[in-house]
């Protein structure tokens, strides 16, 4: 059988339902020498999987795939017709991240990326490997070395047409694939991600440090919040989409008609997260993102997002969690009291 051709996969992912797809080599990531200056200068925080080995991997694909010749690089669209965080204002609502309203992405993505290897596989056979997120690899640079796109001052992948509303995905091949070019940086003098993150954790020269971005507090950090950034999360209790939702590239982002990516809840009542027992938490969030915060983790967000909210009516629901058997969700419900002004 007669290997693919680049267009036939580009048209075959289209056909899958990626919005994005691309062809870059599997030579060595440059950008991988970035990534080890990120980690040595503590910038991952206490995210430990990140370094040692897996570091090393994420250099070369072919210590995934010995075999590698190819990375097919895929997008897929997530964005909803829903306001963004910058536009809402409702006290007593919390702020889950955009790309953790519908079923998790990456369940969807392998299903997709799996159904594109077996459309491929009918053609030629080949070795291949489907990595999404949680493989030691840079998908950002692969990305934007495929051509999906470039990789913005916010360290998020954006593509000129539909913005960085996009899930990514790379399907590591033993096909000799011809590649795609990667495209110019179109961030030009702009600076709104940078001036709208309220923690400032985006440094110059395209650098995100982790110990200052509240999605790292709400989704990796198993700790304490550092308190003296707290009143910066605001009502986020999962993520946070701020440098997105100010990024001139996503004001004409299309939407997807996913039914995958629906919102279940974009915002849901404050004092309703505040009262889940650990068996709700698991049914409402199963299936997605939101449950790698865990039980406890996601409590403390809320006690924090509860305290910001200023709203003295949530001053009996912080006063159970103060009582909670965990002292991570006690500690941080104690702090919320106290900003509410709550002697106790």
């Amino acid at each position: 059988m007669a290997s693919p051709s680049s267009h036939q996969v580009k048209s075959l992912a289209r056909a899958a339902g990626f919005q994005l797809a691309g062809i870059t080599t599997a030579d060595p990531v440059e950008e991988s020498q970035h990534y080890a200056q990120w980690l040595a200068q503590g910038y991952a925080g206490e995210m430990t999987y990140l370094y040692g080995r897996r570091a090393e991997m994420r250099a070369d694909v072919r210590t995934l795939l010995p075999s590698a010749r190819s990375v097919i690089c895929l997008g897929l669209l997530y964005n909803t017709p829903v306001p963004y965080s910058t536009e809402w204002n409702l006290d007593d609502r919390a702020w889950i991240s955009r790309y953790a309203w519908g079923d998790d992405y990456h369940d969807i993505m392998r299903l997709r990326m799996r159904e594109l290897v077996d459309q491929l596989l009918a053609i030629a056979g080949f070795e291949w490997k489907i990595s999404v997120d949680t493989s030691p690899v840079l998908e950002r640079a692969l990305a934007q070395r495929a051509g999906l796109g470039w990789i913005a001052k916010n360290t998020c992948l954006i593509n000129q047409q539909i913005g960085s509303w996009v899930f990514l995905g790379e399907i590591l091949t033993s096909l000799d694939l011809e590649p795609d070019s990667p495209p110019p940086s179109r961030c030009g003098s702009c600076t709104r991600c940078i001036e709208a993150c309220p923690t400032q954790a985006i440094l110059p020269a395209g650098v995100l440090d982790s110990r200052l971005c509240i999605s790292y507090w709400t989704i990796e950090l198993r700790g304490a919040i550092p308190e003296e950034h707290r009143a910066e999360a605001g009502p986020h209790v999962f993520g946070c989409d701020i440098c997105q939702d100010v990024c001139p590239w996503n004001r004409r982002a299309p939407s997807t008609g996913d039914p995958a990516f629906a919102p279940r809840e974009a915002a849901p009542p404050l004092e309703r997260l505040a009262t889940l027992t650990e068996e709700e938490f698991a049914e409402m969030f199963r299936s997605s993102p939101v449950s790698r915060a865990r039980y406890a983790g996601f409590l403390r967000n809320v006690a924090v997002a509860l305290g910001n909210s200023g709203n003295p009516r949530f001053v009996p629901a912080l006063e159970k969690l103060a009582e909670h058997p965990s002292e991570l969700v006690r500690e941080h419900a104690r702090w919320a009291l106290d900003s509410l002004g709550v002697s106790r």
